[in-house]
């Protein structure tokens, strides 16, 4: 991978060769008939909105009094209401996810494009319009539940497949490498990026000194970390993320051939990030940002939309690409494995409860399907055990898939038996095989009898025991230096202002040299960018692992203007003292709305149709910000009010300019643009009266969604 030869140059394009839920009501059932939606959850839904208060066991009472020995006395041991309400509230919450703490999920519908019978054997990938209910669910990485969604990270990607032949979970992120090779050096990387044991401190946030001393001492951690450092670690919503398996995986045909592949969600919404101040802002904002923006978009029928793909190379090939395919830290360029596109994912339902089915998701990497297998990938044989090990810690015991969030869609038939949680009422007396007492049931699926489950054949092992990483995996600085040259000269910047905020935090001096040492390694020219933010001098130029290569599809900004801008937010400014601005902003409103987006007008106050008052708006709600005719005296510093901070509208605007976002005046003067200190012209700055006009021109600027003129560089 050295040289100046392009990566488009390179050779070596590869090509390509029903259940029930045992506890469903009838009722639930005819609906299903008679073609109205049904879920598998919906048999275990409660409906409170009739009845009397119950027991846990069904028995009528009143729990607002406990039981007490006079009206001024003890409180009795024998109110059983009262022990009942209170242990169960005490055990409402199971332990948090050691990582991905902080999430939110949303079902939906796998539709596979053809029959992929030729590249695998897994059924829900067996004929064309096939379709599999879907559950998905995001996160950030280090964070406990109550972090900020817009924290810098790495974000949790994780499907589950209902398919026809047993649950199946890619277990995924919005980046497609790791930080580590070994899965034994997990809780390393945890406890250094986690906040610090002695005052827990700083939350979900990488920027102190045991998080950088170990991404310096661990030199595989690069790559993920510039992936985090740069817009994939503060993207503007989990629509607008791309969604990646991280390791190499096989596809398995009936005939027990075999390729490596690797899964990849492209968003069809398209890619976008916030800026570091948006972020930040919107942490103290609106925490859950992310959360909100996936729920609306559902909620208005506008549920995102990735199409799956994967890359699929031969077995002999793993090592052809001058890294080891089996390495979670290296990507595989798509110039030499391009993607298939194997079917689209639409999300199209929020959840009925939260902690039912987002929190009660337990994903692992060991749910597989026939026509899908492991590789030796070091860190996905570590995630093999671990997932698993973490569900019987955060449940108690071994019956969490009984949960219906966790309940496959296919017939359960084996001989587990008991245990907490234990929610299946087991009629057979004999569950252990071989048996002749229940004629040889469950019996054992093989390839050839009743679809089993089975590992490639091809697959072997050899060698000497060793506690050593491959030598092939010893390259850790190459494909950091292939992202970082892969994207645009503005996106460079924000990496090297994310690198230089993060260290600026450190107080160890030789932390910092370490960490310069290493970014040294990827690139002298980033080493003396971050150096000179710290008042250090960045090493000689160490060049063994400098190239000039470059890969398509890991930038942000380079990947042209958005698909669809529906959804996406707009803020239009108004003035409550003016009927005449109140009627053009509500004018505006519906045009843009027509357009599908969602549109807030703020005045200084709820009247004459708005929605929001300047004192709780703030440019990082908005992805493009509009002044309509008549409140521009709000824009110009003649015009004050208690009813906001002063400048408040200015700010707004403002911030909108600063932040790259698309905004503009609606009116026939700039004069609102003028008082905010902002320019009257320039890229994503719109001056028309006419509102269609105004609106066409506008929309086009939310394609573009950031204007990148508006930055400053280093050079």
């Amino acid at each position: 991978m050295h040289g100046a030869t392009t990566l488009l140059a390179w050779a070596g394009v590869l090509g390509l060769g029903q259940a029930a839920c045992p506890y469903a009501d009838p009722a639930a059932l005819d609906k299903r008939q008679n073609g109205a939606a049904f879920s598998h959850l919906d048999a275990y839904k409660v409906d409170d909105s009739t009845g009397y208060l119950t027991t846990d066991v069904g028995g009528p009472i009143s729990d607002q009094n406990s039981l007490k020995a006079g009206y001024r006395g003890s409180t009795l041991l024998e109110d059983f209401i009262f022990r009942q309400k209170i242990q169960h509230f005490d055990h409402e919450r199971v332990p948090e996810r050691a990582v991905h703490a902080r999430g939110a999920g949303a079902h939906g519908t796998f539709t596979s494009y053809a029959n992929w019978s030729n590249i695998t054997a897994a059924s829900f990938l067996g004929a064309a319009g096939k379709k599999t209910p879907v559950f998905v669910r995001f996160s950030t990485v280090a964070g406990s539940r109550g972090s900020a969604d817009t924290a810098r990270d790495i974000h949790g990607f994780a499907t589950r497949f209902y398919t026809d032949e047993g649950n199946f979970d890619i277990v995924g992120n919005n980046a497609p490498v790791f930080f580590i090779q070994d899965a034994i050096r997990f809780p390393d990387l945890i406890h250094a990026v986690k906040p610090r044991p002695d005052n827990e401190m700083p939350q979900a946030a990488t920027a102190h000194d045991s998080a950088w001393d170990f991404f310096s001492q661990q030199p595989s951690t690069l790559h993920a970390l510039f992936w985090a450092m740069s817009g994939h670690g503060i993207p503007r919503s989990y629509r607008h993320m791309d969604g990646f398996g991280v390791h190499t995986f096989r596809f398995v045909k009936d005939d027990g051939t075999s390729r490596l592949i690797k899964w990849h969600f492209k968003s069809r919404q398209g890619k976008a990030s916030l800026l570091w101040e948006e972020a930040q802002v919107l942490a103290g904002k609106n925490a859950d940002f992310h959360r909100q923006d996936l729920w609306e978009a559902i909620e208005s029928g506008n549920g995102p939309e990735w199409e799956l793909c994967v890359q699929i190379v031969d077995e002999s090939k793993a090592l052809a690409f001058g890294f080891d395919l089996l390495d979670p830290t290296k990507l595989l360029p798509v110039e030499f494995a391009p993607l298939v596109k194997l079917g689209v994912l639409k999300l199209d339902r929020n959840p009925t409860n939260y902690f039912a089915e987002t929190e009660q998701a337990m994903f692992q990497p060991g749910h597989i399907v026939r026509g899908i297998d492991f590789t030796e990938d070091p860190l996905l044989q570590g995630r093999l055990f671990s997932y698993l090990d973490t569900q019987l810690n955060r449940n108690g015991g071994p019956n969490f898939e009984q949960l219906p969030i966790n309940m496959p869609r296919a017939p359960i038939h084996n001989n587990n038996r008991d245990g907490a949680g234990q929610i299946f009422i087991h009629t057979n007396k004999y569950p252990y095989t071989p048996n002749t007492l229940n004629n040889g049931y469950p019996r054992q699926a093989t390839p050839q009898h009743g679809r089993g489950f089975f590992t490639a054949p091809g697959r072997t092992v050899g060698g000497a025991l060793v506690r050593e990483d491959s030598p092939t995996f010893s390259d850790h600085w190459s494909q950091a230096r292939l992202f970082y040259n892969s994207l645009t000269r503005v996106e460079q910047q924000f990496l090297i202002n994310a690198l230089r905020f993060e260290t600026s935090k450190l107080r160890n001096e030789q932390v910092k040299k370490n960490v310069l040492a290493q970014l040294n390694r990827v690139s002298h020219d980033i080493a003396v960018r971050v150096a000179a933010a710290l008042g250090l001098n960045a090493p000689g130029p160490d060049n063994r692992y400098y190239h000039n290569n470059r890969t398509a599809g890991v930038s942000v900004l380079d990947s042209g203007p958005l698909p669809t801008v529906r959804t996406l937010r707009v803020g239009v400014l108004t003035t409550a003292r003016s009927s005449a601005a109140l009627n053009n902003a509500r004018a505006l409103s519906a045009r843009l709305k027509a357009e599908g987006l969602v549109v807030t007008i703020v005045a200084e106050a709820l009247w004459g149709g708005a929605d929001q008052t300047y004192s709780t708006a703030d440019a990082t709600e908005f992805d493009g910000v509009v002044v309509v005719e008549g409140a521009e005296a709000l824009f110009t510093g003649t015009e004050t009010s208690p009813l906001f901070p002063t400048g408040r509208p200015s700010e707004i605007l403002r911030d909108a300019y600063r932040f790259g976002k698309p905004v503009g005046v609606c009116a026939r003067t700039a004069r609102a643009l003028n008082g905010a200190n902002v320019p009257s012209t320039g890229a994503g700055v719109y001056r028309e009266q006419r509102v269609e006009r105004f609106v066409r021109d506008f929309k086009a600027g939310l394609e573009t969604f950031k204007f990148i003129d508006r930055f400053v560089l280093d050079y």
